[in-house]
């Protein structure tokens, strides 16, 4: 099959109980953005034949969601990678959208992590080869990185803590964001060490919340209720599981996954408007955006210090305060993907004026599995 830019788009998007939510499980978080992302669309239940779906404490989630809802769809899958998952989702529902073995994709995600505990919700741990020297995980394997980087390329926690007060600066104009006050590099440097070099303000927050994406043929996307965004490119890349076994802990698969993505779309990335990574540490915006080709390698601590990804830069980067401001409820990517969809709609709380072009990038594992969607307006939907 060949890729058709353009053929398949998102037309319904939203996210639900962002931040705190007692008495509220997983499955009913993700069924409820699930729903609200259809209202979106103007599509039902009943319109649904395939789902996509993961949940921190359900490995058969996609069949538990079906069953949730009351459908019985053609097709269900619960591929995990960590945060890459849900670009890897709409991949696949691209794919099967294209041949047409299925009409209408609902990916979705929740987490209730926070209320239910407070910590990392996740069925993953260690490599038992790495579980004698006692990691915290997946921190320390982020924290082995950004050490190696610094080690490399002279990177600096100033450099790192730019990262998390431009993310603040997004945030603090929207709504939505769980951490909304001031914050400045001197706190970022004053925060408590978890595992050298990140320190608390280095890592992301601890959230409840869901998000969900509703996929369709173009055909179909132009005579729904809301505005569609095309899907141009999409591409995943894997080096690793445990992070003992990265191949070079300054460069991840997004290098690879990335340009694909781009080349699929016909784009280079200095034509992207507005670029939304999986920051689960800051550490991983400074690689992606040199992975992905925003800045060359060695160079993402200058480019981030400089205020390139801050409001009033020349990349916007994680316009609702991201992974570490907005909100991260276990796997942050549908949030990632939701926000690049409003972006091209003009709906985010931070909209860029004339956004065309959105990258929405996923990470799994520790710098794992690497994912990229590219997104274009509804210009962009293909013609047949």
């Amino acid at each position: 099959m060949s890729w058709r830019p353009g053929a398949n788009a998102i037309v319904g998007a939203a996210t639900f109980g962002i931040g705190a939510m007692p008495g509220w499980s997983s499955i009913e978080l993700a069924a409820t953005a699930g729903k609200r992302a259809l209202d979106d669309a103007g599509l039902a239940l009943s319109d649904v034949d395939a789902l996509f779906c993961c949940l921190p404490d359900d490995m058969f989630a996609g069949l538990s969601l079906a069953e949730h809802y009351g459908i019985q769809p053609a097709f269900t899958d619960c591929n995990r990678t960590g945060g890459s998952a849900p670009m890897s989702h709409a991949m696949t529902a691209a794919a099967m959208l294209d041949a047409r073995l299925i009409d209408v994709a609902l990916l979705t995600y929740g987490s209730n992590q926070k209320s239910g505990g407070g910590k990392l919700s996740t069925p993953a741990r260690p490599s038992p080869y790495e579980e004698p020297y006692k990691p915290i995980f997946p921190l320390t394997g982020y924290a082995l990185a950004a050490a190696r980087h610094m080690h490399e390329f002279g990177t600096t926690r100033e450099q790192l803590a730019a990262v998390a007060v431009a993310a603040r600066q997004w945030a603090a104009t929207n709504d939505e964001a769980v951490e909304r006050g001031p914050l400045s590099i001197d706190d970022c440097l004053a925060s408590r060490m978890i595992s050298t070099p990140l320190s608390k303000a280095d890592c992301c927050l601890v959230t409840d919340g869901a998000a969900a994406i509703v996929m369709t043929r173009a055909g179909r996307a132009r005579d729904l209720k809301a505005q569609p965004v095309a899907l141009l490119g999409a591409a995943a890349a894997t080096h690793h599981h445990a992070i003992s076994c990265m191949p070079d802990l300054t460069r991840t698969a997004a290098a690879e996954s990335g340009p694909r993505a781009m080349e699929m779309a016909g784009v280079v990335a200095g034509e992207i408007d507005v670029v939304q990574l999986y920051d689960a540490f800051t550490i991983n915006t400074i690689l992606f955006l040199e992975d992905l080709g925003f800045c060359a390698k060695g160079d993402g601590g200058p480019f981030v210090a400089s205020g390139a990804i801050a409001p009033g830069g020349a990349l916007p980067v994680n316009t609702n305060g991201g992974g570490l401001s907005c909100c991260h409820p276990g796997m942050y990517g549908l949030f990632a993907i939701v926000e690049a969809v409003r972006q091209l709609r003009g709906t985010a709380a931070n909209s860029i004026e004339g956004a065309e072009l959105a990258l929405a990038h996923g990470n799994g594992g520790t710098l794992s599995s690497q994912a990229t969607l590219v997104l274009g307006g509804p210009s962009s939907l293909a013609t047949n």
